[in-house]
């Protein structure tokens, strides 16, 4: 990641959204300032990477799949501002062991649970945030994004964070645990969304 880039863009990209799009925030506090960190968000756009990411106060590095980094420009921009390939139609191995690398590190990661847009909300969410946040020992913020799906009409995008969830320790996590944790961040995702947006 080039941070220097980064900081730019991000004060850039806020700045617009912000005029544009009206952007609000609401919960950064609830963000930790330093240490390993995995943001988990809703998931509707397209858009939802930029408009977290300049609003979070950490900077963050996201999964992105390995197709974004074969466009000109586009994979060179988006490896600069951190972003790791991960390939959905083989192993994921090597995207986990990117992510624990930036965790290990104290950095921060991006994670759409749902693994894909998800306007319906009928896409189940995968464990893959729970087994990365139990086995680098990293809370996990919930986010929720409202707003990004109707960008073209210029509505207002909301952004707010929630109280960090600790994941399973003091023994390796079981398939159940990964489970009931993945739950517990979906419904703080939920939660967070219900009460984001609207004239306040």
């Amino acid at each position: 990641m080039n941070t220097r880039f980064y900081d730019f863009a991000k004060a850039v990209v806020r700045f617009v959204v912000r005029v544009v799009w009206r952007g609000r925030v609401r919960g950064a506090e609830n963000v930790p300032s330093a240490g390993p960190l995995i943001v988990a968000c809703n998931h509707v756009s397209y858009l939802d990477p930029v408009a977290m990411g300049c609003f979070c106060p950490r900077r963050i590095s996201y999964m992105a799949k390995k197709e974004l980094f074969e466009i000109p420009l586009l994979g060179a921009l988006i490896r600069a501002l951190g972003a790791y390939a991960v390939d959905r139609r083989g192993s994921a191995t090597s995207a986990i062991k990117r992510s624990l690398e930036v965790l290990q590190s104290g950095g921060a990661v991006g994670i759409f649970p749902e693994g894909t847009r998800n306007r319906s909300g009928d896409v189940e969410a995968q464990t893959g945030v729970a087994l990365l946040a139990s086995l680098a020992g990293a809370p996990v913020v919930p986010a929720s994004i409202r707003g990004t799906e109707k960008a073209l009409r210029l509505g207002r995008i909301d952004v707010a964070f929630g109280a960090p969830l600790e994941p399973p320790t003091g023994r390796k996590a079981t398939r159940d645990d990964l489970a009931k944790f993945t739950l517990a961040i979906m419904n703080a995702i939920r939660a967070l969304a219900e009460n984001t947006g609207g004239n306040t």
